[in-house]
C-alpha cells in the first residue's frame, strides 16, 4: 500500500481534499479502484496530518433485477475497522425496464450520485471520496474533447451546494496501473459488475485509444495530463512551489 499512500498524500495535500475533522464517506461499488480507495484512506487517517474519519458506503443498483453480493466489501470493511453502510435501490430498473433509455450510462450515474450524496448526508459526513484514477482522469478529458467537442474534465475536488457536501477523488495521481498491482498484491475480492453496459461505453472506446497512443509514443497519457495541469482547467492547476 505504501505507492498508493503516496499518491493520495500527494493528491490530499496539493488539492486540499481533507481537512481538520472531516468525516468522508467511500463510495465503494467493490471495483479494484473503490476498493483500494478504501484501504488506502482507512491507512491514511492513521498518520495523515489532518485528522479525518472514514466511513464506507456500497450502492446496489440491482441489475437484471437481483440484489449484489456487497460481502466482499463488508468483509474488507470489518477488517479496517470501517463503518459501512449498504444501500440497496431500483436504479437499474428505472433505468433499464423502466425508462429504456437509449444511452443509460448518464441516467444511472446521475441518479447514482444522488443517492450516495444523499447517504453521505445520512451517515453525517461532510464529504465524498469517489474512486476516480489518474487514467480516468485523462479519458474523461479526450471524451469530452472528442465527443462533445470541449475542454474539461471533472474537478480533483467540488462543492455541492443543493446538497452541501463536497466530492473529492484522492487517487487521481495514481495510475491505474498501480491501483491494479495494489489491488492484486492485497488479494482484495473484486465484486464483479453485472451491467449490462459493461465494457460498451464511450469510456472504454476512449481507454483503447489511449492505450494504442500510448502504446504507439511512450508518454502520452501523461504529456495530455501534464497540458491539463499547465492549463489550470476544472482546479487541475499545478502545484504551486
Amino acid at each position: 500500500m505504501q505507492k498508493i499512500y503516496g499518491y493520495l498524500r500527494r493528491a490530499c495535500q496539493e488539492f486540499n481534499l481533507i481537512e481538520d475533522g472531516d468525516r468522508i464517506a467511500v463510495g465503494v461499488s467493490g471495483g479494484k479502484d473503490s476498493l483500494v480507495l478504501l484501504a488506502g484512506m482507512a491507512g491514511l487517517r492513521k498518520f495523515y496530518e489532518k485528522k479525518f474519519e472514514v466511513c464506507a458506503i456500497s450502492l446496489d443498483p440491482k441489475f437484471g433485477g437481483e440484489e449484489g453480493d456487497y460481502s466482499p466489501v463488508e468483509r474488507l470493511c470489518e477488517a479496517l475497522g470501517v463503518e459501512f453502510k449498504l444501500i440497496r435501490t431500483d436504479i437499474a430498473e428505472i433505468v433499464f425496464d423502466i425508462r429504456h433509455e437509449p444511452s443509460p450510462c448518464s441516467l444511472c450515474a446521475k441518479m447514482r450520485r444522488g443517492a450516495l450524496h444523499d447517504a453521505a448526508k445520512s451517515m453525517g459526513c461532510n464529504k465524498l471520496a469517489l474512486g476516480h484514477n489518474n487514467d480516468d482522469v485523462i479519458e474523461t478529458f479526450m471524451m469530452n474533447l472528442l465527443h462533445e467537442g470541449r475542454i474539461g474534465c471533472f474537478a480533483p475536488i467540488s462543492y455541492l451546494s443543493r446538497k452541501d457536501i463536497t466530492v473529492i477523488r484522492p487517487l487521481v495521481l495514481a495510475p491505474e496501473s498501480a491501483v491494479i498491482s495494489c489491488a492484486k498484491r492485497n488479494n482484495f475480492e473484486i465484486v464483479k459488475s453485472k451491467c449490462p453496459m459493461d465494457k460498451h461505453t464511450a469510456r472504454q472506446d476512449a481507454k483503447e485509444l489511449l492505450n494504442e497512443l500510448e502504446h504507439q509514443d511512450r508518454g502520452t497519457k501523461q504529456r495530455i495530463f501534464g497540458a491539463m495541469r499547465r492549463a489550470g482547467i476544472d482546479r487541475w492547476g499545478e502545484a504551486s512551489e
